[in-house]
């Protein structure tokens, strides 16, 4: 691996179905569907590749279906990739992260990933409160000091804009956009140099929104970490993103600086999703 790179994906597909010689040719963005038409495979990923920077936050972009959540689940161990490599810097002798056991996967995730869901449910935990939610990552990475646990979630809480007074709360008690912030506090607790976040303002107002993209940028700078911010908002990619993919039925169509890809598209595809935010 490189120096200056933390995360390298080549070749990441996931399919559900036993898969035939032609479901390559037969899916995909030219012929517009994921679903093989000969064997009935649902093909949500194929040869997905891609750098992640330290310090870089690289965006994915596209429409629902398009498999960009997928590949932010396989990236974290939610799903279990079809095929490809994931390498990660100081991780596993720079050995493929998808070959680990499944105890080795998830000592990788809870000492050195944070994830941040678009539905609060998958993230936290509701019957417990939100200080225990980001105690629950400290635990991963073998935290066990009671004080210490206390504390630290406290000033991830705070940093997040999470009030004192609601450190005890049930995550269900409070409102989306503050779930969503107990979720960032959580993703960081381990002081991860990977933070994943699916569609994390999806669902919320415009305005709180506006704050939970700020507080990320803001974490983010002052931190130092990498990202990958998944969304089907150009605006989301705009604000936030160094570096996007352009997904489309499970393929990357486009790559580039965000920048590039928003003031002068290539594909199609990339254009439609450029000129509908316009």
């Amino acid at each position: 691996m490189n120096d200056g790179i933390l995360l390298e994906a080549r070749g990441i597909g996931k399919r559900y179905g036993p898969g035939c010689e032609q479901c390559t040719r037969l899916t995909g963005p030219q012929p517009g569907v994921n679903i093989c038409p000969a064997c009935g495979t649902v093909t949500a990923l194929s040869d997905v590749s891609f750098d992640l920077h330290q310090g870089e936050i690289l965006g994915i972009v596209g429409e629902s279906g398009s498999g960009k959540s997928t590949l932010v689940q396989c990236l974290y161990f939610d799903l279990d990739a079809s095929e490809g490599e994931l390498r990660m810097a100081n991780e596993a002798d720079g050995g493929d992260l998808f070959g680990l056991t499944r105890a080795r996967k998830r000592r990788v995730r809870g000492r050195r990933m944070g994830m941040v869901y678009q539905n609060p449910l998958r993230g936290l935990r509701m019957e417990i409160t939100s200080g225990a939610n980001v105690a629950e990552k400290l635990l991963e990475a073998d935290v066990f000091h009671f004080h210490r646990i206390r504390d630290r979630a406290a000033e991830l809480l705070a940093c997040t804009e999470i009030p004192s007074q609601y450190m005890d709360a049930l995550p269900r008690s409070l409102s989306g956009g503050m779930q969503q912030r107990i979720q960032i506090a959580k993703a960081l607790a381990n002081n991860p140099p990977l933070v994943l976040l699916d569609e994390v303002t999806s669902g919320l107002d415009v305005s709180v929104q506006a704050r939970v993209l700020d507080l990320i940028r803001e974490l983010q700078r002052e931190r130092g970490m990498s990202m990958i911010v998944v969304s089907h908002d150009m605006g989301v990619i705009r604000l936030l993103a160094d570096r996007t993919l352009v997904l489309k039925n499970g393929r990357v169509v486009e790559r580039g600086l965000t920048d590039q890809i928003l003031e002068d598209p290539q594909h199609p595809y990339s254009q439609l999703l450029v000129h509908s935010t316009l």
